[in-house]
């Protein structure tokens, strides 16, 4: 393992960390489903744009993907709508 991928690895494992304690249980549901299932696979930019997402407080993320309010401009990232359609399926 090349001291890359390691460092990779390790920011996969925080990021998923941090997706799954959150402190709204529906966020630790939402955001850490996905990362559980598609960390793995988030090129270095998905993954920055994950982690800015992460960097989001609960209720705002909250209200985002509920619909409650409409996200900024600089959440609605690829990512940011990859959740948001995994989520509507879901419930669809």
């Amino acid at each position: 393992m090349t001291n890359n991928s390691a460092s990779l690895d390790a920011r996969r494992k925080q990021l998923l960390y941090r997706a799954n304690h959150r402190g709204i249980k529906e966020m630790d549901i939402l955001l850490g489903g996905y990362a559980a299932e598609m960390l793995g696979e988030l090129g270095d930019d998905a993954l920055a744009d994950f982690e800015a997402l992460l960097d989001e407080t609960d209720r705002d993320l909250l209200t985002w993907f509920t619909g409650e309010k409409s996200a900024p401009e600089r959440v609605r990232t690829t990512i940011f709508h990859d959740i948001l359609e995994r989520q509507q399926a879901r419930l669809a």
